[in-house]
């Protein structure tokens, strides 16, 4: 290398590739930025990564961008078709789909975030408890979820919400309750792949105790499979979030849920079909956001699991 070369300044991404980092600080951010470039080399991931940035941002400024109340009915402009008036049209009351799109956007953000918190940290404590403990413990804790996974999860759900009450709360709960079993056999597995590690080993003779183990050394390593698991399962669980709201066990009228939209517009399918195809078309265009959201994720946490 000349002294040219030596002497000029590098730039900042030279200084995020560089192959010998100078500091923790740099190899972390180094990482990071390789990721991005891993996932940004993906189209559809960035597809649907920008679908939920304009989600996030219709939930966030929802009464602004909202041409009416989501509430306000006007039985003159009810079953109304898409028009300049009413983009999306309107539905039995003569509310305007569009707004009450844009303002249900804001329960689906509420359910997946709140699920996507508790379950996967539920499963988390659960499976790397199992799969370090061992013995009693792990068959303990396992068989209790085998009994969760025994039952189709929105069935599951259904007989919580009945048990519970109708409520949106009770919805989230419900869902909860059945999605953290997945997580927690992945945590397992994880665990139990690295538990005996020579690091693991070497933490342990330098008097490390199972919690230290356990929070240190063996949830981070897990961490990134958990969230590739959530991104995938974001669908199912709006899927399962608008199945609640359809059977009218979920959000209560006259909140704009998607799937209790649906389900109003179910008897005008024929003759009105606006009414319950656009809100079943939000829920199919989010779904399908945060399906190549996660195969995204996968390509860049967890790209051997992508290659095989």
């Amino acid at each position: 290398m000349s002294e040219t070369e030596l002497s000029r300044p590098i730039s900042r991404r030279e200084w995020l590739l560089s192959d010998a980092p100078q500091s923790r600080r740099q190899a972390q951010l180094g990482a990071l930025y390789q990721g991005w470039l891993t996932f940004r080399a993906n189209k559809l991931a960035m597809f649907g990564l920008i679908i939920l940035i304009l989600l996030f941002g219709m939930a966030i400024f929802a009464p602004w961008l909202a041409p009416q109340s989501p509430f306000s009915q006007n039985l003159a402009d009810r079953l109304q078709p898409p028009s300049a008036a009413h983009w999306l049209g309107t539905d039995s009351f003569g509310r305007d789909i569009l707004s009450r799109l844009i303002h249900g956007s804001r329960i689906t953000l509420f359910i997946v975030g709140t699920v996507a918190l508790i379950a996967p940290v539920v499963g988390l404590l659960i499976g790397t408890i199992a799969g370090f403990a061992g013995g009693w413990v792990d068959q303990l804790l396992m068989r209790i979820t085998d009994i969760f996974l025994a039952f189709p999860k929105l069935i599951l759900a259904l007989a919580f919400v009945a048990a519970l009450g109708p409520s949106i709360g009770n919805a989230v709960l419900a869902l909860a309750l059945t999605a953290w079993p997945p997580y927690a056999r992945l945590a397992r597995a994880e665990t139990l792949t690295i538990r005996n590690a020579d690091y693991i080993a070497a933490a342990r003779l330098q008097g490390a105790g199972p919690m230290r183990l356990l929070i240190r050394h063996i949830w981070p390593l897990c961490v990134s499979s958990l969230i590739v698991r959530v991104a995938l399962d974001m669908a199912g669980i709006i899927l399962s979030a608008a199945g609640l709201g359809f059977l009218g066990l979920g959000a209560q009228p006259p909140m704009p849920e998607w799937g209790a939209m649906i389900s109003d517009g179910r008897i005008y399918i024929l003759d009105y079909w606006w009414v319950a195809a656009m809100p079943g078309l939000a829920i199919f265009i989010v779904s399908l956001a945060f399906n190549l959201l996660g195969d995204g994720l996968r390509d860049v946490l967890d790209p051997k699991g992508a290659k095989e």
